[in-house]
């Protein structure tokens, strides 16, 4: 018979102690064979800010996708700046879509999304379902780096939580994030209206 020593992280101490608000963020991160990032049209994000390293760095930047059928989520870092392990969470502004402790600071070890599609040490990628999304959701994104200034916590940028830490959130509205995923050119397109003229007999 073996005994098993399992770790205790200190976010558990924090909310046992404080009676953490629950989060009722989307369930299940989607296939990582169901997103195609190939398709995403880069260029044009629904929302890209800042990544914020120790208050007063930009280790990199936060973007927002739409491909149509979920919110791709792209954790970016600069030359100088490595990322580590990320967390975050998202849900509809309206729902208790963060998980907080009793003095109103976000729980990063309770965040629902931990597991990327993909990961490598300048880009993390998230990819959430749109189905349980309404209009208006929020973000809270955070990210352990490595930069010239050592280890740092780092978040994306945004308005503060109530709490008395520095951490950030984001507000942003899925009518300003039209699907950015392009069109196959091999697809034929739409109709034009066009006919072909015959061929010569």
């Amino acid at each position: 018979m073996s005994c098993q020593v399992e770790s205790v992280n200190a976010d558990d101490f924090e909310s046992a102690s404080k009676k953490p608000q629950t989060s009722s963020a989307p369930e299940a991160v989607v296939n990582p064979e169901e997103v195609s990032l190939g398709d995403l049209d880069t260029d044009n994000p629904c929302v890209s800010v800042n990544l914020i390293a120790g208050q007063h760095h930009v280790a990199g930047d936060v973007s927002v996708y739409n491909d149509g059928e979920h919110l791709i989520v792209i954790f970016s870092s600069n030359g100088e700046w490595t990322l580590g392990t990320t967390h975050l969470s998202l849900g509809n502004c309206e729902d208790d879509w963060v998980p907080l402790n009793g003095a109103g600071n976000p729980q990063i070890g309770q965040f629902p999304f931990t597991e990327p599609i993909s990961a490598t040490e300048y880009e993390v990628v998230y990819a959430i379902s749109l189905e349980s999304l309404g209009d208006n959701y929020c973000f809270a994104a955070h990210a352990e780096v490595e930069g010239p200034t050592g280890g740092e916590t780092a978040w994306a940028e945004g308005a503060q939580f109530d709490g008395n830490s520095w951490a950030m959130f984001v507000e942003a509205s899925l009518l300003d994030c039209p699907d950015t995923a392009t069109e196959d050119p091999t697809d034929g397109g739409e109709d034009d209206g066009e006919e072909e003229a015959p061929l010569p007999t």
